[in-house]
């Protein structure tokens, strides 16, 4: 089972990799626009993606960015789509008492990993203060900030987490309906770029905090939505890969949990546990 589990780790600690390095080439280095400036064949890129880069650069309070690509930052961004940047409900609003063991998960700022959200220990309230707070509900392609603390922590919101609760001590970026594709906006906001940028503008003396302002003045250089769209193609299917991986490797600790106080005590023997193995490995 532990096996299982590692193989599903390396698995996807390798499509995050690939997903990064894409986005870093594309949309950070522009190799394809600097292959076509210098005369290039841009690598490992068919016609029909190639033709989607430009061949030149244009100036903009950003420095250089590919000709026809707008300058801007996250806030108008995420206006010019329909969307927002929403700050999580604050402690008169969302009391320790509300918190229940069965409910709507609320997302806090330790739920956040890189781009995940681990639901391992997360904190849930009852549907009539969600329906209270639905202001404050995510949906699927929102991504949650940690507006306090490590403020690098974030995470997409996927459709499994669609409906849930953007906690106290969180963000929640929300890029629109004709906004930017939510896949292209995380791994933007992934970026060491943005992270660093994040960390350089949080403010406080003792703790690092964020507000709406701070990180709707984010910049960002936006390429076409087909451009977008071609990403997210790529890197979605490895993102659901992902998510299934670590749905399973969860079931397989709790597996291992429930397992292991049986063979210690001789409850179940080992040879009921490799025909267990057999199914897994099926």
């Amino acid at each position: 089972l532990d096996d299982k589990i590692e193989l599903n780790r390396r698995m996807n600690a390798t499509l995050e990799a690939m997903a990064r390095a894409l986005f870093q080439s594309w949309f950070v280095d522009f190799d394809p626009v600097r292959a076509k400036l210098d005369g290039r064949k841009p690598e490992g890129l068919d016609k029909a993606t190639a033709d989607l880069f430009p061949s030149s650069f244009q100036d903009s309070h950003l420095g250089p960015i590919p000709k026809g690509w707008i300058s801007t930052n996250l806030g108008e961004a995420c206006r010019a789509g329909g969307g927002d940047i929403q700050t999580g409900p604050f402690g008169t609003q969302l009391h320790a008492s509300d918190y229940v063991p069965e409910g709507i998960p609320s997302i806090m700022p330790s739920d956040l990993r890189d781009n995940r959200i681990d639901p391992t220990s997360i904190s849930r309230i009852r549907e009539k203060d969600a329906e209270r707070l639905s202001v404050y509900r995510v949906e699927a392609g929102d991504v949650v900030y940690s507006r306090r603390g490590d403020v690098e922590r974030r995470s997409l919101i996927r459709s499994a987490e669609d409906g849930w609760l953007c906690g106290t001590g969180c963000l929640r970026v929300r890029f629109g309906a004709q906004g930017l594709n939510s896949h292209f906006g995380a791994s933007y906001l992934g970026t060491l770029e943005s992270r660093a940028w994040v960390v350089r503008h949080a403010v406080g003396a003792t703790m690092p905090n964020l507000n709406t302002s701070i990180l709707g003045a984010l910049p960002m250089a936006i390429p076409p939505p087909e451009l977008q769209s071609l990403f997210a193609g790529i890197v979605g299917p490895w993102d659901e890969r992902g998510t299934v991986a670590l749905e399973e490797s969860r079931s397989l600790a709790d597996l291992r949990d429930a397992l292991l106080p049986k063979l210690l005590s001789g409850e179940l023997r080992a040879a009921g546990v490799e025909q267990i193995e057999e199914e897994i490995t099926r």
